[in-house]
């Protein structure tokens, strides 16, 4: 097995688009319009004169809200659907989410899946909850914070104008959160209809300002329950009529609806367990990180060549394997100078799991969860989103 270089992707391979078809792009016409401007080319579907003469922008992000399963489903959110973009690689909220709240790509924000190695604490930790993935231990027990960890600037601190960040009232004053919202004001909610209540309110102000939101619901239903299911449904018509009830009563502002990724199901059948792979597991330093869809490999010094061919033996034709240095070459993360400490927190290796299969490395003493519905992969239905702007005078 070549492992050195990309290979040749196959039709439903689909990589970022930074060059101004993602969502580094859109975050980068926002800080054009809004903020000190941005590194990356902006927005070809939303230029940044739009969002500068509006008095409010509201960026709602949607987590799972996929274009495909946007597309099956219709509705206002659909009509008022301007272009289709790419999310950022690995196609998942940890790496999404910094880019909505910083405005800079996974190549420059650093932060690469659910679970990732920092050298820094000598550890593997999950950063949205920034705990240790071992225990689940809070990080701040162990006087470590988001800022000395990550050492990065909130988009907010950035703004020219008042902002606003809308979550659900069990994260919204968490540790990341709170360091990555920076300036901006805080609302929880506990409920969609709550959340549009507090957007509805945030609209009418005077003030010009930039309001970002998040609504989980979806991802977490159809991690459950499968993308199609009828509770992610019923969950997507609640949002569509909340939506239409607000562009209905909003003045003056651009109302932005993307996601960080959205979903393919993977029934159990398509699960590959390490447990099942000891040959594999002794040639790895640590636990793989990353996503169950996108996995980053550590490997012993000496055994690349052990690792690489029982891939090639045994699971050639469910994983792609990658020399990670070469994704970060490819601009895989993200264009420009990499963050300092980008190759700590990518491994060796990047396997990428083929058509619905996810990888699994459980450590002793880990709840053994199960979900249906998974991201993070590089097919069509996990990297594409879409973008819809409402633009109301």
């Amino acid at each position: 097995m070549d492992a050195r270089r990309a290979a040749a992707p196959d039709p439903d391979f689909v990589l970022p688009d930074y060059a101004g078809g993602g969502l580094v792009n859109l975050m980068s016409s926002i800080t054009t319009a809004l903020a000190d401007g941005s590194p990356y080319p902006t927005l070809t579907a939303l230029p940044p004169e739009t969002l500068a003469a509006a008095r409010h922008v509201l960026m709602l992000v949607v987590d799972g809200l996929g274009s495909a399963f946007l597309a099956r489903q219709g509705g206002p959110l659909r009509r008022c659907m301007r272009a289709e973009l790419t999310s950022v690689f690995p196609s998942t909220t940890a790496s999404a989410i910094p880019t909505f709240l910083t405005g800079l790509a996974p190549q420059q924000h650093g932060l690469t899946g659910w679970h990732m190695y920092f050298r820094e604490i000598g550890a593997v930790v999950a950063p949205l909850p920034f705990r240790l993935r071992t225990g689940r231990q809070a990080l701040r027990d162990a006087g470590v914070s988001p800022g000395s960890l990550f050492g990065l600037t909130p988009l907010f601190a950035r703004l020219t104008r008042a902002s606003h960040v809308v979550s659900p009232e069990n994260i919204v004053h968490s540790d990341f959160n709170v360091a990555l919202a920076g300036p901006a004001q805080r609302y929880g909610y506990d409920s969609l209809e709550e959340m549009f209540a507090v957007l509805a309110d945030l609209l009418r102000r005077p003030t010009p300002s930039y309001i970002h939101a998040y609504w989980p619901r979806l991802d977490s239903l159809a991690h459950e329950h499968g993308v199609d299911s009828a509770e992610v449904v019923d969950a997507f018509n609640a949002l569509n009529a909340s939506f239409t009830r607000l562009i209905e009563s909003a003045r003056d502002c651009v109302i932005v609806v993307t996601a960080d990724h959205g979903f393919i199901d993977s029934p159990p059948g398509e699960t590959i367990d390490l447990d099942d792979h000891p040959a594999l597991r002794a040639t790895l330093l640590l636990p793989l990180c990353g996503e169950a869809r996108a996995a980053y490999a550590y490997v012993r010094a000496g055994r690349e060549a052990e690792f690489e061919a029982y891939l090639a033996a045994e699971l050639a034709d469910r994983v792609r394997v990658y020399r990670s240095a070469s994704l970060v070459h490819d601009g895989w993360f993200g264009p420009g100078e990499a963050h300092p400490a980008l190759g700590d927190r990518i491994g060796d290796y990047l396997l990428l799991p083929r058509g619905r299969a996810i990888l699994r490395d459980w450590l002793l003493g880990e709840v053994r969860h199960a979900h249906l519905g998974v991201h993070g992969g590089a097919s069509a239905a996990e990297m594409r989103v879409p973008l819809v702007v409402v633009v109301r005078d």
